[in-house]
């Protein structure tokens, strides 16, 4: 049993559309979206769409959450493009009843979604607090103390698996029980990106996804994994898009700066 998890879309149509190519070019018919399915981008409306018409579960981010409601804590370009997103997904008064469908979706997403009994469980931002908060592997950092109360308040909400994005950055947070020991996981050190979770009760796992639609990582290809259930194993993918058309239709945006196109190359 193989599903496909993706995150953090952000508005690019074109990046979402590589992924679901990738994955339907694997076979794999069950995809989670982790949330922020907008926010950044040009394509907010066909995101949504195409997110609410593909895949089996959506829960929400602190985008999605955002242009629902109010963009607070957000830098003066996110808040702008968040702001341009929400103009052109809410509907008014004489909208069709598409786009009223489509804002009662993005209303109805729930912040975590729980499978085998709570073996599995998926979020935007983190077990303790599932749409805001990120972890970073300096998380993880020990100054003679042990590590930060974060992570141990995270790992004792994982009962095997999280799966999370927020941050852009894909990565695996390890808590080997046997020994008592926390521990992060790089790409580059995964054997062909791909990791064997180990037994319930031995091992838990925080696993970052990356993002689909604006990868932070430094490298511009969009992330995301795929879960084999009976393998037991995650494996992460990577997979070119057009990131120049991308950027055209950013700065075919006046409300969408510049800055978030440019990044786009350097995935950053």
């Amino acid at each position: 049993m193989q599903k496909a998890i993706i995150s953090d879309i952000h508005g690019n149509m074109e990046a979402l559309e590589a992924v679901l190519t990738d994955i339907d070019y694997h076979g794999i018919s069950e995809i989670i979206c982790l949330g922020d399915i907008v926010g950044y981008g040009p394509d907010p409306v066909g995101c949504v769409e195409l997110v609410r018409k593909r895949c089996k579960v959506t829960i929400c981010g602190n985008h999605d959450i955002a242009v629902l409601n109010q963009a607070f804590g957000f830098n003066k370009w996110a808040k702008r493009a968040i702001d341009w997103t929400r103009r052109k997904l809410k509907p008014g008064f004489l909208s069709r009843p598409q786009t009223r469908e489509r804002w009662q979706f993005m209303t109805t997403l729930p912040d975590r979604y729980i499978e085998d009994n709570g073996d599995l469980l998926y979020v935007h931002g983190s077990p303790r607090d599932p749409v805001m908060e990120y972890m970073d592997e300096n998380d993880l950092m020990n100054v003679g103390f042990g590590p930060d109360n974060k992570v141990i308040e995270v790992f004792k909400l994982v009962q095997w698996v999280s799966f999370i994005g927020h941050s852009h950055k894909p990565g695996i947070f390890i808590y080997k029980a046997d020994k008592d020991d926390y521990a992060f996981i790089h790409l580059w050190d995964l054997p062909d990106l791909r990791l064997d979770l180990g037994e319930k009760g031995k091992w838990k796992c925080v696993i970052n996804v990356g993002s689909v639609g604006q990868p932070r990582d430094g490298d511009p290809r969009a992330s995301y994994v795929v879960l084999d259930t009976d393998a037991k194993t995650v494996q992460y993918r990577r997979v070119y898009y057009d990131v120049e058309l991308t950027r055209k239709k950013i700065a075919a945006v006046a409300d969408l700066d510049e800055k978030l196109a440019t990044r786009l190359e350097a995935g950053t």
